[in-house]
């Protein structure tokens, strides 16, 4: 079988055409269906904050105190959550909602952590659930976590969560912005 001259140099200038495409032709550009931003609040008993603690120490490393976090990095401890959600970054704000799931340290040398969670809802605007769950290294300033899933007006919504640090005290609060974007909604 004999390939023709011409059809080996149509192929040639398909192949040349296709590569010098940009790949930003070549993809579908998707843009957002809803997006959200809302704040959470996690203040971690600490042995004497027992009336306004939202997170718990659950588990840590043998010998370590339940009440304080283990070490530089924090590496074993997994704390659950039931924190305030609200519109801005103020913690006496009315909440719309909880924030609910834990964190666990999973590295020994830098600040990660997992997050599995939930944001229960329940304002006059909304109502539902999303569901977040993902990698948190905490030393970067922005970090995208997946959103997984929801109900209610976010019923199978997925995403992206960019979720930064908005603020800090020691390791007993911390209250981290939380922009998300639907890609995916139903």
């Amino acid at each position: 079988m004999t390939i023709s001259r011409s059809k080996i140099a149509l192929f040639f200038i398909f192949f040349i055409y296709l590569s010098s495409t940009p790949s930003s032709a070549k993809k579908k550009q998707h843009a957002p269906c809803k997006e959200l931003v809302l704040f959470f609040h996690d203040i971690i008993y600490n042995g004497q904050n027992k009336a306004n603690a939202t997170a718990a120490i659950v588990a840590a490393p043998e010998g370590s105190n339940r009440t304080i976090l283990a070490g530089e990095s924090h590496f074993g401890n997994i704390a659950v959550f039931d924190d305030p959600i609200t519109l801005d970054n103020n913690l006496h704000s009315p909440p719309v909602g909880r924030a609910q799931g834990m964190y666990l340290y999973d590295t020994k040398n830098t600040f990660t952590a997992w997050l599995g969670f939930t944001f229960c809802i329940n304002s006059t605007e909304h109502q539902g659930t999303i569901n977040f769950m993902g990698a948190d290294p905490l030393m970067n300033k922005t970090r995208d976590v997946s959103i997984v899933g929801g109900t209610g007006d976010f019923f199978m919504h997925r995403g992206v969560a960019t979720i930064m640090t908005d603020s800090y005290e020691g390791d007993v609060y911390f209250r981290l912005r939380v922009d998300m974007k639907f890609y995916e909604c139903w």
